[in-house]
């Protein structure tokens, strides 16, 4: 079955250029009314124009969709309030929000200022909060809603020299986790997007990466999976060079431990505590506390 967007809107943050702008093309040509957000700030988030935004709606038009831009940045609650309004006055409904926009200021952490990792997370982690509570009554009104956060491996599995990047990352999963539990009910579904692209994010990397393997359109197909009627809620999807993988937040069955020498314990049974045999992806967070609380009525009434 063909995935179509007729009659949907869609923002896409951060659309001016790489990922955001593949996301906002492949949309717009499934049938989506898109919205295309960027500051037009460089790489650190320094500056700002609507060009870049501007020049990606061009291209829409071009080829026979229907779109609109917007400068404002993520890390202004009001200005994407007021980004939410506008879309709502001229197309009456928000089916989709991907929070993709994003900066680096990469530096060992030693060597990071903190006001470089304030700003990395106030772009990233922030700017999806921002965006996120600016079309979540829409959505629930809706009973409908797709919202794609756009986590890493970074954040996932860690990267060096990006202490600031990797918690913003890793922090959208923990947003995704919970929004997808609360929307549940009215329908919208909350996923993360980890993906792998050269775009000017990347062009640091230099011959590190098979950069003309790494195109962004290669990842979209997984983000328009994801935005779609028949997507999934809570998956976190990694995509590059056309792979596709899951990745899991997952809980061992662990081991049992109490009393004075509950320390020695732990260190003598911590292989059997990493034991990933039957691991489980819990369904909410109180998961943790069932398994604890079992192993310790198990032991207690032996």
């Amino acid at each position: 079955m063909s995935i179509r967007f007729d009659g949907q809107v869609a923002i896409v943050t951060g659309a001016g250029g790489g990922l955001g702008r593949a996301h906002a093309l492949a949309l717009a040509a499934r049938g989506a009314k898109v919205v295309v957000n960027d500051l037009g700030a460089a790489r650190d988030g320094s500056g700002g124009s609507a060009t870049a935004a501007e020049a990606v709606v061009a291209e829409i038009v071009a080829a026979g969709g229907e779109a609109m831009a917007n400068a404002a940045s993520v890390t202004d609650a009001a200005a994407v309030t007021a980004m939410a309004a506008e879309v709502m006055a001229r197309w009456g409904r928000i089916d989709i929000l991907v929070n993709n926009a994003g900066i680096l200021r990469d530096k060992s952490f030693a060597k990071m200022e903190l006001a470089d990792f304030q700003l990395v997370m106030d772009v990233h982690l922030m700017g999806a909060v921002h965006c996120t509570k600016a079309v979540w009554d829409i959505m629930r009104a809706q009973n409908y809603g797709r919202i794609v956060m756009t986590t890493s491996s970074s954040g996932l599995f860690g990267n060096f020299g990006q202490a600031n990047y990797g918690a913003a990352k890793m922090a959208l999963v923990g947003l995704m986790q919970t929004l997808a539990i609360e929307g549940a009910k009215n329908d919208i579904r909350v996923n993360a997007l980890a993906p792998t692209a050269h775009t000017r994010m990347t062009e640091d990397l230099g011959a590190a990466l098979p950069l003309e393997a790494l195109g962004p359109e290669l990842v979209t197909p997984g983000l328009l999976h994801l935005a779609s009627r028949d997507a999934p809620t809570r998956a976190i999807l990694a995509a590059g060079a056309g792979g596709f993988e899951r990745a899991y937040v997952t809980l061992t069955q662990g081991d049992f431990a109490i009393g004075a020498d509950a320390p020695e314990q732990v260190a003598a049974r911590f292989d059997a505590i990493s034991d990933r045999q039957n691991e489980i992806v819990p369904d909410m967070g109180a998961a943790q506390g069932m398994i604890e609380l079992t192993k310790a009525k198990a032991a207690l009434s032996s």
